[in-house]
């Protein structure tokens, strides 16, 4: 066990003040227009890293180099990157016209009011089924602005809907890699932690529903919803939905998209053959910074455990919290802790996994519960985070289609994860546990 550290969280204070501290000082107190994009995350990143690798004059540059790609050499963090490229690349081939069919034929099948509800409940299938919050959230984003479009709904509060149902499924899906790293890490089956998680996460996504019901019986619809759409073009996100719900592979979901909307574009005149490889290209290139802060994420945090700064974490909390109820609420804001730094839930938990080990022989955790604290608290911070991988995604997918929205825009409408927070404090605190072993 590494000797704690505080003073190598150092880095993490630098990006906080550089990204959040900047850009809400431009945005909110120097009033300058979208003044939060005047700070470029990457380059935040970058200098925490320079931070980082200031520190500790003991360790060679070589060695923290070393370190460094050995963050890098993750089998979440390739997955998760490939997703990103894939999930883009979909995007870019079935474009603007596709997303506003299927929204149109979802607005003809059932009332206006209704709308933002079902973007919840989909995205919530889609999600358990695809074991990917940024996948469901990349292909389901165009469909709500689409939808808010159409209807007079606002853009934040659709895009927040999917968020939250796409957060839901990631804490649940069998396949996921939080649900993965977090049974895997705390020896557990999965069929236990989703006994234990779902008795947290459903009652939350009932309360969410119906909150988006009364908020959008409340809204004046400013005009018709009904427009032509093209049957033809919702093939592909047909393919992928139902792929979703069936438990196929998420790569083979996507690639599957990616065929029949470019079969489907090409053979409508939609798309010339030779913008097709263009679109696709451009579709990925909307996730390049995204890949790029999973990357630079992936790499500080790496320095960081190794200086000692998540020992530090450790140590805090043996003296914060006391108790049983104690100890999973501190196992809880362990990971959450962990997310805000990396921003990302994956690999929150696999950091986390081995303290939580700890704390739970300490304190007298089961294995589930462990998981599912885990799994839970991560996804309720990652799904609010305004640096996180499903924000960044969700409003770029709005700025490709001509809606720029920003971070702060859309949080107050993400219900589903405080209200998951609000579930799992009343799980820990005030429902009765039965005696585990």
């Amino acid at each position: 066990m590494k000797k704690s550290n505080p003073i190598a969280l150092l880095p993490i204070g630098v990006f906080l003040v550089l990204y959040l501290g900047l850009g809400i000082l431009f945005e909110y107190v120097m009033k300058i227009p979208m003044g939060f994009y005047n700070i470029p995350i990457v380059v935040a990143f970058l200098a925490a890293i320079l931070v980082a690798c200031l520190q500790n004059r003991a360790v060679k540059f070589d060695e923290k180099l070393g370190l460094m790609a050995q963050g890098l050499a993750d089998k979440n963090i390739i997955t998760m990157l490939l997703i990103f490229l894939t999930a883009g690349s979909f995007v870019g081939v079935v474009g603007r016209t596709s997303a506003e069919s299927v929204a149109y034929f979802m607005l003809s099948l059932i009332p206006a009011r209704f709308a933002v509800a079902v973007l919840f409940v989909v995205a919530c299938f889609v999600s358990t089924a695809m074991g990917t919050s940024v996948g469901t959230i990349t292909l389901i984003t165009p469909i709500a602005v689409a939808v808010a479009s159409a209807s007079g709904f606002s853009v934040p509060l659709c895009i927040g809907a999917v968020m939250g149902g796409a957060m839901f499924g990631d804490n649940l899906s069998f396949i996921s890699d939080t649900t993965i790293a977090a049974c895997n890490g705390q020896g557990c089956a999965m069929k236990d932690k989703f006994r234990e998680n779902f008795g947290i996460a459903f009652p939350a996504a009932v309360v969410t529903l119906v909150l988006i019901l009364v908020l959008s019986l409340n809204t004046d619809l400013n005009g018709s919803v009904v427009n032509d759409y093209n049957l033809i073009q919702i093939v592909p996100y047909i393919l992928v939905l139902i792929g979703g719900i069936i438990g196929v592979n998420v790569f083979v979901v996507l690639l599957a998209g990616i065929l029949s909307g470019a079969l489907i574009m090409l053979a409508t005149g939609q798309t010339a053959a030779t913008d097709l490889l263009a679109n696709m290209g451009s579709g990925v290139s909307g996730m390049f910074e995204t890949c790029m802060v999973a990357v630079l994420v992936a790499a500080m945090c790496s320095l960081i455990r190794e200086y000692g700064g998540f020992e530090a974490l450790l140590s805090l909390i043996r003296r914060v919290f006391k108790g049983k109820k104690g100890g999973q609420l501190g196992m809880g804001c362990l990971v959450g802790v962990m997310d805000i730094a990396t921003a990302n839930n994956t690999v929150a938990i696999v950091m986390a996994n081995p303290i939580a080990r700890e704390m739970s022989e300490e304190y007298g955790i089961s294995s589930r519960k462990a998981a599912s604290i885990l799994d839970t608290f991560s996804c309720v911070f990652q799904g609010v985070i305004p640096y996180g991988a499903q924000m960044l995604v969700a409003i770029s997918a709005a700025g490709e289609l001509g809606f720029e929205v920003s971070a702060f825009d859309i949080i107050p409408n993400l219900f589903y994860p405080g209200l998951l927070l609000v579930s799992s404090l009343i799980f820990i605190f005030l429902v009765p546990q039965k005696k585990e072993k």
